[in-house]
């Protein structure tokens, strides 16, 4: 498995076996990164790479100094059951 930031595409990847397997969506701003959409390919779902990217996806963010908008439910989900990314929402 290997996750990258394809920023040209403006998405974090996920690969197993040198297939993309999902991607989270971002749009990039100033100070904020916007989640906009989470996905796993259907043949690569229930192996929990979701969860793995969105985690690698937030601790990138914390590492650069962004501050997160989980538009994307899935992202939104995700930071509510791991409140060790709560810190990172940006705030209203």
């Amino acid at each position: 498995m290997k996750i990258l930031d394809n920023s040209a595409e403006s998405r974090f990847e996920i690969h197993v076996d040198g297939q993309l397997a999902g991607f989270a969506d971002y749009k990039l701003l100033p100070s904020t990164i916007v989640f906009t959409h989470t996905e796993v390919k259907p043949e690569f779902e229930g192996q929990g790479l979701a969860g793995e990217l969105v985690a690698h996806a937030l601790d990138a963010s914390r590492d650069t100094g962004l501050k997160v908008r989980p538009v994307c439910p899935y992202v939104a989900r995700y930071i509510s059951r791991h409140p060790e990314y709560k810190d990172l929402l940006e705030e209203e």
